[in-house]
């Protein structure tokens, strides 16, 4: 009978004590209460928790998780209706609030959410919603968070997934972006207009004043020749001058010879002249040349010796002579 009995308590001692080990896997916590009052948070691993005094009350998920908000339609700034669904990332910091501050976690954070997105949306244009979604996500995020803090919650990150405007609305937007791209492909085409011909007008100035440089200093360049021709005419004009009050009657006939030369020269370069006549005899030029003989050796200071006789038929025909002619005979 005391066998039975002793079988019978340890039976009893090992059920208890089974009952009363507590598994706690990684990643959870469970909240421990006495007599359904908040005691402890178990922690993961063994626990012994009391069978019959003690119990589980809530077993708290403590890794981030993911809610999806649920598609809904609304109304913007400029009464433009939107579809929007999105995602809110979360984790539980503080399991007790997490489980006696809220009756259920996730239709709370859920139901928040969607109505925080319904303000935030609310409040914006359509353009604006289309185009600052990180804005959207960073005032969300903060108003669910700041609301969720006595739940021993903490948001991490608050997604929206698709945004949808009417079909109309999304035409017109289609149409107006085309317009857009073409008015900034005319003006890009205009200004690349505009500025090649900037460009070929300063090409035309630089050639312009380039040329009209070239020409001052051609303009330079032979007034300084003429001028510089001028001087040498001056100065052989005063070398001329200066034998004739010397008493050396040649320089008249080196002067005379000179003019002579350079208006013969003028018939010989006419287009027209085919024929020239000589209304002057042969032999007063040639006196003239051999005046200018004379006074070439006399600048070289050389003994002046009489011309020779020019040997022609003309001078043989009996073509007069001149007193220089006779005196040298």
């Amino acid at each position: 009978m005391l066998t039975t009995f002793t079988l019978f308590v340890a039976i009893l001692v090992v059920l208890y004590t089974m009952m009363s080990i507590k598994i706690v896997h990684q990643g959870y916590r469970y909240t421990i209460e006495h007599f359904g009052r908040f005691m402890r948070v178990a922690e993961p691993g063994f626990n012994f928790v009391p069978a019959f005094f003690y119990r589980v009350g809530r077993k708290i998920n403590m890794m981030e998780q993911v809610l999806d908000i649920p598609g809904q339609e609304i109304i913007t700034k400029d009464n433009a209706m939107v579809a929007v669904d999105g995602v809110v990332f979360f984790q539980v910091l503080e399991p007790a609030k997490a489980a006696y501050e809220v009756s259920d976690l996730y239709t709370a954070i859920m139901a928040l959410s969607t109505t925080n997105l319904r303000t935030v949306m609310g409040s914006m244009d359509l353009d604006e919603t289309l185009s600052k979604r990180d804005e959207i996500n960073v005032r969300l995020l903060q108003v669910v968070d700041h609301a969720t803090e006595a739940w021993g919650v903490k948001i991490t990150r608050v997604e929206l997934k698709d945004i949808r405007p009417p079909a109309d609305i999304v035409n017109a937007m289609t149409r107006q972006m085309k317009a857009e791209r073409e008015k900034r492909a005319n003006i890009l085409e205009s200004e690349g207009l505009r500025a090649s011909e900037i460009l070929r007008a300063e090409g035309e100035k630089a050639a312009k004043i380039l040329q009209a440089e070239g020409l001052r200093e051609a303009a330079f360049r032979e007034a300084e020749a003429r001028e510089r021709g001028a001087e040498a005419e001056a100065k052989a004009t005063t070398l001329v001058s200066d034998a004739i009050a010397g008493g050396n009657a040649q320089a008249i006939n080196y002067f005379i010879a000179q003019k002579y030369v350079e208006a013969v020269s003028q018939f010989a370069t006419s287009p027209n002249a085919k024929t020239i006549l000589f209304p002057v005899e042969a032999t007063q030029l040639i006196g003239s040349l051999g005046g200018i003989g004379e006074l070439a050796k006399a600048a070289l200071g050389q003994d002046a010796e009489p011309p020779l006789e020019l040997r022609s038929p003309a001078g043989r025909a009996g073509l007069p002579r001149t007193g220089r002619q006779e005196a040298a005979e």
